[in-house]
């Protein structure tokens, strides 16, 4: 069957809740995809930031196949090795205490989003608690990682979703400090906001938050499902400032591909809050999910996943800030490590589609940021390739 024939099946068949691309992907090597026709794709997208290892890393493969070939799913009513095994790694690499295994970013927000809820309600036994996350944030889409999603057209269309929501600016203490009250019991943020426009938060006001947090017993909760696993040049983005929070999430390139994400919190959080029957999921932790999440763990450790970003991230840095001075449609470019985005004066549609003719893959971040989530195993060479393409689009596209 030909790709357009697929395309034209998967219209009929699925549900229409994402605007594709046009093309078939058939398989992937190094930081390439390939469509049905043969056709090569230079990703700079990562599968939206999962794919840190790039595709058909070998050994990678190998311990999944060789895990199916073992046991694929148990439950959590028993123990498995590989789950074992990959939380041991995730605690050391995280600093956290207690891991909680789940099958996305969403659910493992949802996760943290209960257990900042419990922890309050054994304080005062008070079920009326309040939560404050940021604008322009970015949690999931499940009900209540989107009701403490900073964008209004994520979440109208579904209100009433869970309530006690109060929303501040990045990086403005104030907006969230006038804001507490003694029913506050977590303030959630991005690190490093990915949809909301790669935005950093600033080692001031983290610490600004951390301190606010000690002193009203709030919990700090922090989404690191994009902006982690090496992804800034730091294993998860809160090393790079110092600020340790009680509850993180991670999901994205904690599988490389296989859906597995995780909450962890602290001792101390988690000794007062979930409990048995309080938080489940059927396939959480399982062993192919969690043989996929040890191997990946091993690798970042082995092969220095997070310096090689160190070292080359500022070579993507030097030559967007060369392509921001180089066009007047582009007025700013943000981010940190390999989570990096041009803003530009109009939507950014057209050049995407550009690349994608011209074999390289670019995705948005809001209507006119261009984002740019390659895998962290990305060389100099292929930014140099990356560039070149994008020069030409947003010549041929808004730039003449």
């Amino acid at each position: 069957m030909e790709m357009k024939q697929y395309i034209e099946e998967a219209e009929a068949a699925l549900l229409h809740t994402y605007n594709r691309y046009q093309i078939v992907l058939d398989k992937g090597d190094g930081v390439n995809l390939y469509d049905m026709d043969g056709k090569r794709y230079l990703d700079f997208v990562g599968g939206i930031a999962v794919f840190a290892l790039g595709y058909n890393n070998k050994e990678y493969n190998d311990a999944l196949k060789n895990q199916i070939d073992k046991l694929i799913h148990t439950s959590n009513y028993y123990y498995n090795v590989p789950a074992i095994e990959a939380a041991k790694k995730l605690k050391k690499a995280s600093g956290m205490d207690r891991v909680f295994f789940t099958n996305s970013g969403a659910e493992a927000n949802e996760g943290a989003i209960k257990a900042a809820r419990k922890y309050a309600f054994l304080k005062d036994g008070c079920n009326d608690h309040e939560i404050i996350a940021l604008e322009h944030s970015f949690h999931g889409r499940t009900m209540g990682a989107l009701a403490v999603t900073g964008n209004p057209k994520y979440r109208e269309p579904f209100e009433p979703l869970i309530g006690h929501v109060k929303f501040g600016q990045m990086n403005d203490f104030e907006s969230i400090a006038s804001q507490v009250t003694e029913k506050t019991c977590a303030i959630m943020l991005e690190p490093v906001q990915g949809e909301g426009g790669l935005v950093p938060a600033t080692e001031e006001f983290l610490k600004k938050l951390r301190a606010l947090c000690d002193e009203k017993d709030i919990l700090l909760i922090f989404d690191e499902v994009q902006c982690g696993m090496g992804r800034t040049g730091v294993m998860f983005a809160w090393q790079r400032y110092g600020v340790k929070p009680d509850i993180m999430t991670s999901a994205k390139a904690l599988g490389c591909g296989v859906p597995v994400g995780a909450f962890m919190m602290t001792e101390r959080v988690a000794q007062s809050s979930l409990t048995s029957g309080d938080h489940g999921t059927t396939y959480g932790g399982n062993p192919l999910a969690t043989a996929a999440a040890n191997k990946v763990l091993e690798i970042y450790e082995r092969d220095n996943i997070v310096g090689h970003v160190q070292e080359t991230a500022p070579y993507l840095w030097e030559k967007l800030d060369a392509i921001l001075q180089k066009f007047d449609c582009i007025t700013e470019h943000r981010g940190v490590g390999f989570m990096q985005g041009l803003v530009f004066d109009r939507p950014v549609g057209p050049i995407i589609n550009k690349a994608l003719e011209k074999g390289l893959l670019l995705i948005n971040a809001g209507a006119n940021i261009i984002r740019f989530v390659p895998p962290l195993v990305i060389t100099k060479e292929n930014i140099d390739e990356m560039v070149a393409i994008l020069e030409t689009c947003v010549e041929e596209e808004v730039c003449i």
